[in-house]
């Protein structure tokens, strides 16, 4: 069962009006999207989002005529809203449950199964498809800069040197050869778990998407409107971070003469601190551990892009 972290958190966030639009851009199992519909009125709209096959079959039995699934990614949501302004978007990013203990998709490697880890399984090259073909340095690179692992070199060469005998296809598999290459790991912590994270995040373009999905949402905000973001990865939460905090506060050339009044207004205003799970929450929910909100509303002030978001952040600090 898939438990929504951080429900009442972003939905208390998202300061829902009974006749509002708004959009869930990751549906996962419809958990926020059953909560936003509860608080709205009749004339009210939901429209929500997911790229995962499994999602679309889940938000068939969510039969609401104020409700409406795309399938499609949540960096496409300017190609699913067209013209339209909306009163709140929600982006619970990262990987659901239901997909980590499906075996069958290749997220974990608690349970062996295809090497797949496709957020999308008809999109894209899977895990076991890029393994085979990378060069082993991009492999190093993937798994120190997603993964924050610091045995990198050592799994990158196990990696390269395996599949010259066989090829790696599932995730028991992979998870042998990381554990024979870490020599120490955190009390705790799979040998494999930051390799697996990595590998994920790459296959399915994470951060990228992140990247192109927050200036999009902005220019679909109306003012008014909440941006509420929960992130469950350092690298994921610091995209989304420094992106509201130059949106609220735009950078000028410091030799440019302007008037205080010339200065180009906030599109964003920060609404209050980053938000985490309480104790009885992640007693409840483990995975709520690491997750992080972050809430931004919208000005009337023109979107004006005063940043530009590195969306391959492996190389940055």
């Amino acid at each position: 069962m898939h438990l929504p972290v951080l429900v009442h958190e972003s939905i208390q966030a998202l300061a829902i009006r009974a006749g509002g639009t708004y959009v869930d851009g990751t549906f996962g199992r419809g958990g926020h999207s059953r909560a936003i519909l509860e608080r709205l009125g009749r004339r009210g709209k939901l429209i929500a989002l997911d790229r995962d096959p499994q999602a679309e079959a889940a938000a068939r039995a969510l039969a609401d005529p104020r409700f409406t699934f795309v399938r499609a990614a949540f960096s496409n949501i300017s190609q699913v809203l067209g013209e339209r302004k909306v009163d709140g978007l929600l982006f619970d990013l990262g990987v659901s449950s239901p997909q980590l203990d499906d075996p069958a998709r290749g997220f974990s490697f608690r349970a062996d199964g295809p090497l797949d880890m496709r957020m999308d399984p008809s999109s894209g090259v899977s895990a076991a498809q890029w393994l085979a073909q990378a060069e082993e340095q991009e492999i190093t690179e993937v798994i120190r800069g997603y993964g924050e692992e610091r045995f990198a070199k050592q799994i990158a060469a196990a990696i390269v040197a395996s599949r010259v005998r066989e090829p790696i296809v599932g995730t028991r598999q992979l998870a042998g050869l990381v554990g024979q290459a870490v020599r120490t790991r955190e009390p705790g912590q799979d040998p494999a778990t930051r390799t697996f994270q990595a590998v994920r995040i790459h296959v399915n373009r994470e951060l990228e998407e992140v990247s192109l999905m927050l200036p999009r949402a902005v220019q679909h905000l109306a003012p008014g409107a909440r941006l509420a973001v929960i992130s469950f990865h350092s690298l994921e939460d610091r995209i989304v971070k420094r992106f509201l905090q130059h949106q609220a506060r735009p950078q000028m050339p410091r030799d440019l003469p302007l008037r205080a009044s010339e200065m180009p207004q906030p599109s964003l205003k920060i609404m209050g601190r980053a938000v985490k799970a309480s104790p009885e929450e992640i007693q409840s929910n483990p995975r709520a551990r690491s997750a992080i909100l972050r809430v931004a509303e919208r000005t009337a002030a023109p979107y004006v892009p005063n940043i530009r978001i590195e969306p391959d952040a492996r190389w940055r600090n």
